[in-house]
């Protein structure tokens, strides 16, 4: 069976807004936040063929940064994700032991994007 190619998936990462406007963390801690919970997405989802397909077109990977309101909406999130079968990973940062972010693995965008059109880009 052959991968289907990487211009078709699409990482989404979703990030905690109030980490930010709220509890004033840096903007290279909301990108740490986003890296980490994206290469542990691809990482724990190496062998599925969507994620290896994607990591082959590497000048071509496509990411997707959301944002909820907090940590709420975001557990809410991961909750619906894992209902849905959706393989996701969500970040805890430690030492403070708080969920920050979830990444999917690499999908085609028409599988997952209903769980996720209503957050929006974020800023």
């Amino acid at each position: 069976m052959m991968a289907a190619p990487s211009s078709g998936l699409v990482q989404y990462v979703v990030l905690r807004g109030d980490l930010q406007a709220g509890l004033g963390w840096p903007l290279g801690a909301l990108v740490a936040q986003a890296c980490h919970a994206a290469t542990a997405a691809v990482h724990v989802h190496y062998e599925h063929p969507h994620t290896r397909a994607y990591l082959q077109g590497l000048d071509s990977m496509h990411k997707v940064v959301l944002q909820v309101p907090n940590e709420v909406t975001l557990t809410n999130l991961a909750e619906t994700l894992k209902q849905a079968n959706i393989d996701h990973k969500v970040w805890i940062e430690q030492p403070e032991n708080i969920a920050t972010c979830i990444a999917l693995r690499p999908y085609p965008k028409e599988e997952v994007h209903q769980y996720l059109k209503k957050y929006k880009l974020l800023k």
